[in-house]
């Protein structure tokens, strides 16, 4: 007998192509559902950090023109800044002016540079009329200058008015970085008023509540040099918005530009 043609096997798809029915493509996978929500939260945080920037510009900006204004305005009285403190009012860098006896014997010395040069800021008390002591920085002498002796000339005797700027006194330790103050040899890393009062024996309730930094009127042989308050405040709040709004940008055309090349590209058959 004729052996039997064998009958091949055909599979349902090679079955519908013959027939001349294509079978349907499978559409495109779309953006899946985590990258698009991950998406979502970067842009979220790349625009909320923008616009926070451009709060702290604003701030920075009201902040700014508010310490200009008052370093244009004259000086006032001692105690004018007193009742701003006691009320909770911002006194920093506000004009005052200040009369009395520099007791150059409880002088503290902290740490600084100046102009590039290393040396020490002078703070003295100041006795005033009603047995308060007020510390006032008096200017900045070279690391050689330290001790009193180096500068006699500059120790100022008998009544004397002072005119400078109003400083605060800080809460605490400005960071852990900062070396601890070395009261034993006299040198203080960081303005802190308490110990600076109870270092040389004077009582804090007897210590006005606030520094003064004096103004560049010169003391006999150059020595401190006074007006050393530096104002720096960086202002660069528009430059960090421009810098997150752009890299959510730079995201939005990331994913525009994907979305576009996955479109034009079809899945091969």
């Amino acid at each position: 007998m004729p052996a039997k043609d064998a009958c091949p096997v055909i599979d349902a798809e090679t079955h519908a192509q013959a027939q001349g029915h294509a079978q349907p493509q499978t559409p495109r996978r779309k953006l899946p559902i985590l990258t698009a929500i991950a998406v979502l939260i970067a842009l979220a945080i790349l625009i909320t950090l923008g616009t926070w920037q451009v709060e702290r510009l604003h701030w920075k900006e009201g902040l700014l023109a508010d310490i200009a204004e008052r370093l244009a305005k004259p000086p006032v009285p001692l105690a004018d800044i007193e009742a701003m403190a006691a009320s909770g009012t911002d006194i920093e860098y506000r004009r005052v002016t200040a009369s009395g006896v520099y007791d150059n014997s409880r002088e503290r010395h902290f740490f600084a540079t100046w102009r590039g040069r290393t040396g020490y800021y002078i703070y003295t008390p100041l006795q005033l009329a009603d047995g308060r002591d007020l510390f006032v920085n008096r200017g900045f002498v070279p690391f050689d200058n330290k001790e009193p002796e180096m500068r006699m000339q500059g120790q100022l005797t008998d009544q004397q008015t002072v005119t400078g700027l109003a400083r605060a006194k800080l809460p605490g330790k400005p960071s852990w970085v900062v070396p601890d103050n070395d009261i034993a040899k006299n040198i203080f890393y960081w303005k802190d008023l308490d110990v600076m009062a109870s270092s040389t024996g004077l009582e804090k309730a007897s210590v006005v509540p606030f520094f003064v930094d004096a103004d560049d009127t010169p003391n006999p042989k150059g020595m401190p040099i006074g007006g050393v308050t530096e104002i720096d405040l960086p202002n660069n709040h528009l430059q960090y918005a421009f810098t997150w709004y752009g890299l959510a940008a730079t995201l939005v055309v990331i994913v525009l530009v994907a979305a576009l090349r996955k479109r034009g590209n079809p899945p091969a058959q």
